[in-house]
């Protein structure tokens, strides 16, 4: 009965274990992009907003919080679980709110996604990133929703032992993780070809 529950899980960690390849790929074919049309005429580097500074402290504070939410539900501290869990969905919608004002900002200042190439590619990089998030928060809500369905602590604990719902925390975690240092890489690698721009201008 329990290889037969195992393999059931197996899809689940496969899909998760696909998507992170695939994204990897898709940002390995972008930033392979961005360098080869770098060289290309009409490329005028733009500074980024710092407000995307300021996100990416965001992101990095989330991937805290998910840890702590994965440590207590491990450990059976729910309160704490839903605390956290909580914690990481509301920083990661800031995370949002603060990107979209870094496009505000780049808009304000002449920056479109046509014209200069290099302009583009930030908004196309920060932009598929954004969908990534999207989707993390999506699975956040639903993990919050279901913790708060049982917040009595029996109900917590029964939850906390079927091991389907080990493996979905699992892989919530590990995806959350995984779209946190993918942003802090794309934002390492356009902060040294374009800098950031001070002071933030609202």
């Amino acid at each position: 009965m329990s290889n037969i529950v195992t393999k059931r899980r197996e899809p689940f960690r496969f899909m998760v274990w696909l998507g992170i390849a695939s994204s990897v790929m898709l940002f390995t074919i972008l930033l392979g992009a961005y360098i080869v049309r770098q060289e290309g005429p009409g490329w005028a580097d733009v500074k980024l907003p710092t407000v995307f500074l300021i996100s990416t402290v965001v992101i990095m504070l989330s991937s805290l919080t998910m840890h702590n939410a994965g440590q207590a539900f491990r450990h059976e501290r729910f309160g704490s679980y839903r605390t956290n869990l909580g914690t990481t969905l509301i920083l990661g919608l800031l995370f949002m709110i603060l990107q979209a004002w870094g496009w505000r900002q780049m808009i304000r200042a002449g920056v479109k996604l046509e014209g200069n190439p290099a302009g583009g590619f930030v908004y196309i990089l920060s932009g598929v990133h954004l969908l990534h998030i999207l989707v993390g928060l999506i699975l956040l809500g639903i993990a919050l929703t279901e913790a708060l369905r049982r917040r009595p602590y029996v109900d917590s604990f029964v939850y906390s032992v079927n091991p389907p719902n080990q493996l979905k925390i699992r892989l919530l975690t590990l995806y959350w993780h995984f779209i946190d240092i993918l942003w802090i890489g794309l934002f390492a690698f356009l902060l040294i070809h374009h800098g950031v721009e001070l002071p933030l201008s609202l």
